[in-house]
């Protein structure tokens, strides 16, 4: 697709390019990643990356090292296009600038596929028209004890936050409270005689459920990751839930490796071309490790910036801000070039307008010369 110059926006909205090799021995291709800044759309970007994994986008040309959403949602929408031309697709197109700005994800505590809709269930659809399957690892282990409470009282986590605030309002305060002082269940705090059975097995569940989501703040569980390592096929491509942000999950498709990889997408690691993924091994993210194309172990080379020294760095802090000025420049120019189109057109109008007024004067003039006014 022609780089259309409109497609570029301003600066907090343009992401950049890296280039990582993918695919399986000798069919491993070059392919440009896009890369996530801190105003990056986790939810959008993680889209992408998925469909430029699978080939089913391509960013050109193939020296481009930034894109925009505009640029990307033209290619994402004419893909969705092409790929489901007979189906109504409406409710995933109006979804897709919402991503820029985070989506409404409600997870299952009990299935690694399983989220309840929002509104229209445009961001459901969005993935399903897209072809990409969405997975979470936030699941309640069935032989923990919370599990009962999770399972009969609040399966998803908006639900579980709902019966957590109604249960405080039926504790009088008692229930969420602070950190250091959060009554654990059976305590005098939290089932006092002042409540009824049906009251004190109400505040019981609700702080079992607190528990739980107490306990697994990085939204993801061992029960969840394991269930994850062994259900999904090898070499997929899934869009991960975790910690409120979307990211590209992988299974390996190695027949002696069972991992499961997170691509590396931040924009630190933009010139660090030895780390492509990340292993999951924990669910804290304290033991992973990087890996780079070839999903052999790697680490950065260290220096002020990842990746290089700190001269590099300071080169390619240059080159950046370089571009983006660069950028800033053209679009003001477009900007200028614009404005001065829509006042040229504005002053021929105003030409026109006075000349047809004079026009008027002048036919006026002439027919009140030959009357006499007696």
């Amino acid at each position: 697709m022609a780089d259309d110059p409109s497609l570029h926006t301003s600066e907090a909205e343009v992401w950049y390019l890296k280039r990582i090799s993918f695919g399986l021995g000798d069919t491993k291709q070059e392919v440009k990643i896009v890369t996530q800044n801190f105003n990056g759309p986790c939810s959008f970007i993680a889209i992408c990356n998925i469909l430029i994994l699978r080939g089913d986008i391509r960013i050109l040309p193939p020296d481009r090292v930034t894109v925009s959403y505009e640029f990307l949602s033209q290619l994402v929408g004419e893909y969705l296009l092409m790929r489901a031309p007979d189906v109504d697709i409406s409710a995933a197109l109006s979804i897709m600038p919402l991503t820029q700005k985070g989506m409404d994800l409600n997870p299952l505590f009990t299935g690694a596929t399983s989220f309840r809709p929002a509104g229209d269930g445009g961001a459901l659809k969005l993935f399903k028209h897209a072809g990409i399957e969405l997975v979470h690892g936030w699941l309640v282990d069935p032989a923990s004890p919370e599990a009962e409470a999770i399972l009969t009282r609040a399966q998803d986590y908006d639900t579980a936050v709902t019966y957590i605030v109604d249960a405080d309002y039926t504790a009088k305060g008692q229930l969420v409270v602070e950190e250091s002082s959060v009554p654990v269940a059976g305590s005098s705090s939290a089932g006092g005689s002042n409540f009824t059975p049906e009251e004190r097995s109400k505040i019981e569940d609700a702080m079992s459920i607190r528990q739980f989501l107490d306990n697994t703040q990085s939204q993801l569980t061992y029960h969840g990751l394991f269930h994850l390592a062994t259900t999904l096929p090898p070499g997929a491509l899934v869009a991960l839930f975790r910690n409120s942000h979307l990211s590209v999950l992988h299974k390996s498709a190695s027949p002696t490796d069972a991992s499961l990889y997170s691509l590396v997408t931040d924009h630190v690691f933009l010139h660090e071309g030895s780390v492509v993924w990340e292993r999951l091994e924990d669910v804290d993210g304290g033991s992973s490790t990087w890996v780079d194309s070839n999903f052999i172990r790697s680490s950065p080379a260290g220096g002020d910036y990842a990746g290089q020294t700190a001269e590099d760095a300071l080169r390619a802090a240059e080159i950046e801000a370089g571009i983006h000025i660069l950028a800033q420049q053209i679009q003001a120019e477009e900007d200028n070039h614009a404005q001065m189109l829509r006042d040229a057109f504005r002053e021929r109008q105003r030409q026109k307008q006075q000349a047809q007024q004079e026009a008027e004067e002048r036919r006026k003039n002439k027919k009140n010369k030959g009357c006499v006014i007696m």
